[in-house]
């Protein structure tokens, strides 16, 4: 029997609206739904669906939590192949590139270019039948890939139903799927909290999470998807003549496109682009890259160069960047307490540049990480450095051992209270179980006062040491009580020194809950949980009255999350904690843009380059209680950008798109004086 037609049309309408949504929060960065809002249309669709089987689509967003673990991968041939590239490591080599192109096709081959980041991810290509998507495969032999279709359709941003017109009946999407460095870092940090192994990398995580045979552990991985390309059948054609105007199609069907595309009309705009993306965005970049793809923009020119040996294009190739990977010598291994009490070993290296920074220490996650890799204290050891993701040595050089080398093991006391450390069975992890460990206690509070968290300024991990060592300070709250005179009778503490910390101190009182309980130290909240619980509940309060179910009940938290706020603010030393911080006078609530009347209420601001007087924690901070939201990357959607000294792409991006540029004394005008 079939479903009442009202039931269907809403069915429908709750589709459109989800993935509009979706679309909004994943890919434009700008959501014009609240989280209560979400959660009520997609309860809604899937009552509907429960109720009535036969109304849940193959786009449906209810798809999106995973399907029924598969058996096993089957193979999928593409309608067309997945070519590979060639490689230029310098601008002599991408001349060549260049030289060889006009042999075949005259002068026309000088006819402009477009130049991409080259995406440090797993391939896929995604085929969407009259605009919705069918089958997700992975590259494969270029040929044949597997089917990757239930983990694929958990991707949040990949569009299970194209947006617009004008796309292909039948196509395919090329792009890379990828892990941005905070979430890799997040998810590590989680697992290594939960005693869980480490993934070494956000790539191998990625593909890894892609080929799972269980799509629920797939959407549990913080996976992201960028569209670089599009294929059509023998006979077909594509809507479009430049790659540059595909990319511009993709977008526009609601495909996301990784940032900092450009069209070059010659190879010197090319050297030029390759300098300042390796130099400078590089750095700016939250997802991993090992270079840049140019490629002839005309498809014209590029069915008539053409494809060398059936496997390498003519008219594309990577131009690759300065390896991240380098050879030196391991020192020694030490280990630290870290806030939770797990010691984490790390590495102490023979200074090393790679990708022009001196790398002297390295992580080391675990003693299973060390006997993993057969590490001995004495290696030569390859090191790896990528992007804002912390060095990690990849692998011994055992050909390179003499004799010399050592195995190492772990400290069977704490280093930092002499008691026994605990390893339960099947966890990776070791603690120290002292909760009054002065290890745990240091770096607690470092974290309280950092950057992210309290920004208190003047206090450094040594001053923090200091003031432990003078049993002036326990824990976070003790800080508010501290005086000028107190500080005095403390080596290397001045009167003007300690008025300006105690000073610090005070102002800090004014930081928003979000920023309280990042400091707070709450296993796995972070700045991004943090917000989210902040805006969600708007106040201390109501997030302690808060059950498990209503904090799960929040867009973008999950069960692990949930279970650690409840744990924290559930046991009576961290509910003692916040109401002594309380009564000293920190700020326990959420501005929002409604209450705080909202300067830069409903804009979308993105920040480039360094500002002249305001940190970008700063800035951040200042724009969101106005109202405004913070992106990484700059869209149609952006209502200006903020450009500081050595801005990068963005700015190119942003007058590409007519998106207004200010500087920082403009945002100052426009924020009006601080409250």
């Amino acid at each position: 029997m079939s479903p009442r037609p009202e039931l269907a049309a809403r069915a429908a309408t709750l589709r459109e609206q989800i993935e509009r949504a979706n679309h909004e929060y994943y890919v434009l960065d700008t959501p014009s739904r609240s989280d209560v809002e979400y959660d009520r249309l997609l309860r809604e669709l899937q009552t509907l669906e429960r109720e009535h089987p036969e109304l849940r689509t193959p786009d449906s967003p209810t798809m999106r939590v995973g399907a029924e673990p598969q058996g096993q991968l089957s193979k999928h041939t593409h309608l067309a192949p997945m070519l590979s590239l060639g490689n230029a490591f310098a601008d002599d080599e991408l001349t060549a590139w260049e030289e060889r192109m006009v042999r075949i096709a005259g002068d026309g081959a000088r006819a402009g270019y477009n130049v991409e980041l080259k995406i440090d991810g797993a391939a896929v290509s995604l085929t969407y039948r009259d605009g919705m998507l069918v089958t997700a495969a992975t590259r494969g032999n270029g040929t044949i890939g597997e089917e990757v279709t239930p983990n694929v359709r958990t991707v949040r941003d990949v569009p299970l139903r194209l947006r617009g017109s004008g796309f292909p009946a039948l196509f395919e999407v090329r792009g890379e799927i990828y892990m941005p460095f905070d979430r890799f870092e997040a998810m590590n940090e989680e697992r290594g909290a939960a005693g869980e192994p480490l993934f070494a990398n956000p790539r191998n995580a990625a593909a890894g999470a892609l080929r799972q045979l269980d799509p629920a552990i797939t959407a549990s991985r913080p996976l992201r998807f960028f569209g670089y390309s599009a294929a059509t059948p023998s006979g077909a054609s594509l809507p479009v003549e430049a790659q540059s105007a595909l990319l511009d199609a993709l977008e526009a069907w609601g495909i996301p496109v990784a940032p900092h595309h450009r069209r070059c009309a010659a190879l010197e705009e090319v050297f030029a682009m390759a300098h300042e993306i390796e130099h400078r965005t590089r750095a700016e970049l939250n997802f991993a890259i090992d270079g840049i793809v140019v490629k002839a923009d005309s498809l014209a020119l590029q069915e008539e160069l053409g494809v060398v040996g059936g496997r390498e294009p003519r008219w594309a190739i990577a131009r690759k960047f300065a390896p991240d990977i380098a050879v030196t010598r391991l020192l020694s291994i030490e280990v630290n307490v870290g806030r939770t009490g797990a010691i984490n070993p790390y590495a102490m290296l023979e200074p090393v540049e790679i990708g022009g920074a001196t790398v002297k220490l390295a992580t080391l996650h675990n003693e299973e990480l060390i006997r993993t890799k057969d590490l001995r204290v004495g290696d030569w050891v390859q090191v790896k450095r990528a992007g804002e993701v912390i060095p990690q040595i990849i692998a011994p050089l055992p050909e390179r051992r003499d004799g010399s080398e050592r195995p190492w093991m772990m400290p069977s006391t704490c280093p930092s209270c002499a008691t026994p450390v605990e390893r339960e069975a099947d966890v990776v992890a070791t603690y120290c179980p002292n909760v009054g460990c002065p290890g745990r206690r240091l770096e607690g509070l470092a974290h309280f006062v950092s950057r992210g968290a309290m920004d208190i300024r003047g206090l450094s991990y040594a001053r923090i040491e200091q003031l432990i060592e003078a049993e002036l300070v326990r824990d976070a709250a003790d800080l508010y009580v501290l005086t000028a005179e107190q500080l005095m009778q403390l080596e290397r503490f001045a009167a003007k020194s300690a008025a300006q910390l105690v000073a610090a101190i005070e102002e800090s009182k004014a930081q928003p809950l979000s920023r309280l309980l990042n400091a707070l130290g709450i296993r796995h909240v972070g700045t991004g949980a943090a917000q989210l619980l902040a805006r969600h509940f708007g106040s201390m309060r109501a997030l302690m009255d808060a059950t498990e179910d209503e904090i799960l009940a929040v867009r973008g938290v999950g069960a692990t999350i949930a279970h650690a706020v409840i744990g924290y603010l559930g046991d009576p030393a961290g509910r003692d904690l916040v109401a002594r911080l309380e009564r000293l006078g920190l700020t326990m609530t959420e501005a929002t843009a409604a209450a705080s009347g909202g300067a830069l209420a409903g804009s979308t601001v993105v920040l480039t380059g360094t500002l002249p007087t305001l940190t970008r924690p700063q800035a951040t901070e200042r724009i969101e209680r106005a109202g405004g939201r913070i992106t990484s990357s700059v869209s149609k959607s952006t209502t200006f950008v903020v450009s500081g000294e050595s801005a990068g792409g963005k700015l190119e991006k942003a007058r590409a798109l007519g998106v207004e540029i200010i500087d920082e004394a403009e945002l100052l005008r426009r924020l009006g004086p601080e409250k």
